[in-house]
């Protein structure tokens, strides 16, 4: 039987790579084994051959693989760790890919952790997983006729491998097994609110822009790429009592809410504004909170649906939709406070300076004690007013405060959800609006263990991921379809 895959493995010269190599060799489907090493003095091992590279992820050693795979299927281990296949996993893999004529085929995974298998289960790909830290697992097994029909026009550093799955699903259809197929070590055990901000630590933003102009030029090839053309705004129509509303949606945070509404109530304006607190049942004291701060002055709308069926989403559209709604509604979190008293006034200039749809400013990360955390200060720098909206369906978040223009938001409207409302509809907004930026921080962003995304499950990140995902299908989808009618 012809052996069908040439295997890729980073090597650094650790001893757990001679079991990688042992458990692959084992399976009797594997022709080749490439070392892709930085390191010319790693010691060789048996059976391999070392492939001498300046990095691992970058373009030329895509390219490099390409040209050595001379089977059926190239396999690629994206991080240099153990890897132990399972029982007949690359029979799977293979029969998986030759039977759906699939481009790129992944599975889940375990991670052995102090000895014991922990189950990571992946989710599935779809046209709207364009974020380049999009988990496929360690093992990507690639069909070499689809790679070697692939023109790679730009060289890139961070890139490579980011840029090779996108031509990938350009063409091929890149398919997900449910399945445990091997076992592997998790190096990075960090909790998942401390992951969160990875992207925007201002230590990767080369890497970062490098991967925008990976996901631009992939929007340019499918039809998705919007031009930096934008519709104007007539911000004289319609007839607002406020100026601005600041709306909290709340539900149980009696430990915060406090200094959120003060953190409102002393902002100073040359405009008038209300705030809305939407009080989704709250039954820990935060209700009570909030009903002293109504005795004291009439700005404050203290909001309870009468609807129970409310996410974070529909909480905003009962303020939102509110007749009483300012021209413009900002976005404060009840665990967070705005950082000094010029924030409205701020977020509101901008609206007028810049004539947009939505104002996005920049926050810093604290904890309770309003100590800076890492990696401070997420300004999301990496927006360009040129190419925001494009590099936005790569990107998880777009940072805070958020603040709309009412009628556009009312037009929108927000998904009634509790993870990724804001999102969502950041993201429809600019398929035809500019959006505009504010860099320094206006908003204390406290990092506590009551936060929704301190420390998620597999599970509970994966949930969270593939809906982000959808809604950048379901955008990708309404950009092509702009794109194709030119309007």
């Amino acid at each position: 039987m012809s052996k069908k895959i040439t295997l890729f493995l980073p090597y650094s010269g650790f001893s757990y790579t001679h079991k990688t190599v042992s458990s692959f060799l084992g399976s009797g489907q594997v022709e080749e084994i490439y070392l892709l090493t930085t390191n010319k003095d790693v010691p060789e091992i048996e059976n391999c051959k070392l492939l001498f590279v300046e990095n691992l992820l970058g373009t030329n050693t895509i390219k490099e693989m390409i040209t050595k795979s001379k089977t059926e299927f190239t396999a690629y281990v994206k991080q240099d760790t153990l890897l132990e296949l399972g029982q007949f996993a690359l029979e799977r893999f293979i029969s998986v890919a030759e039977n759906t004529s699939a481009g790129l085929v992944y599975s889940d995974y375990y991670e052995i952790k102090n000895d014991v298998r922990e189950p990571h289960p992946t989710i599935e790909y779809q046209e709207g997983s364009l974020r380049d830290d999009f988990n496929f697992g360690y093992l990507y097994l690639l069909n070499s006729a689809a790679l070697k029909e692939l023109h790679f026009n730009n060289e890139y550093t961070f890139g490579g491998l980011y840029d090779l799955r996108l031509k990938i699903s350009q063409k091929n259809s890149i398919i997900r097994v449910g399945e445990y197929l091997y076992s592997s070590i998790e190096t990075d055990e960090r909790k998942s609110g401390e992951k969160l901000f990875d992207y925007v630590d201002p230590r990767n933003r080369a890497m970062q822009i490098e991967m925008e102009q990976v996901c631009t030029n992939h929007l340019k090839e499918i039809g998705a790429y919007l031009k930096p053309e934008f519709e104007k705004i007539n911000f004289e129509s319609g007839a607002f009592k406020s100026e601005a509303s600041v709306i909290i949606p709340v539900k149980n945070r009696v430990k915060t809410i406090t200094d959120a509404i003060k953190s409102v109530l002393n902002q100073k304006t040359n405009f008038a504004f209300n705030l809305f607190i939407v009080d989704n049942y709250s039954d820990d004291g935060t209700t009570e909170k909030i009903e002293e701060f109504t005795k004291i002055d009439s700005r404050i709308i203290h909001l309870i649906p009468q609807r129970k069926d409310l996410g974070i989403g529909g909480c905003w559209n009962e303020a939102v939709h509110h007749a009483s709604c300012g021209k413009f509604a900002v976005q404060l979190d009840s665990d967070d406070m705005y950082s000094d008293k010029n924030t409205l006034q701020k977020i509101v200039n901008k609206f007028y300076e810049e004539n947009v749809a939505a104002v996005i400013g920049s926050y810093l990360m604290t904890n309770f004690k309003l100590e800076q955390l890492p990696p401070g200060v997420i300004d999301h720098k990496e927006w360009t007013p040129e190419n925001g909206r494009n590099n936005a369906l790569r990107i998880n978040g777009l940072g805070a405060p958020r603040a709309f223009y009412t009628p556009v938001l009312r037009e929108v409207k927000i998904p009634n959800v509790s993870y990724g409302e804001d999102y969502s509809v950041v993201l429809a907004i600019s398929r035809n609006y500019q959006i505009g930026r504010i860099y320094e921080p206006l908003y204390f962003c406290r990092r506590w263990e009551g936060n929704t995304d301190s420390a998620l499950s597999i599970v509970q990140m994966n949930n969270h991921n593939f809906y982000k995902d959808k809604i950048r299908t379901f955008e990708l989808l309404a950009r092509q379809k702009k794109v194709k009618s030119g309007k």
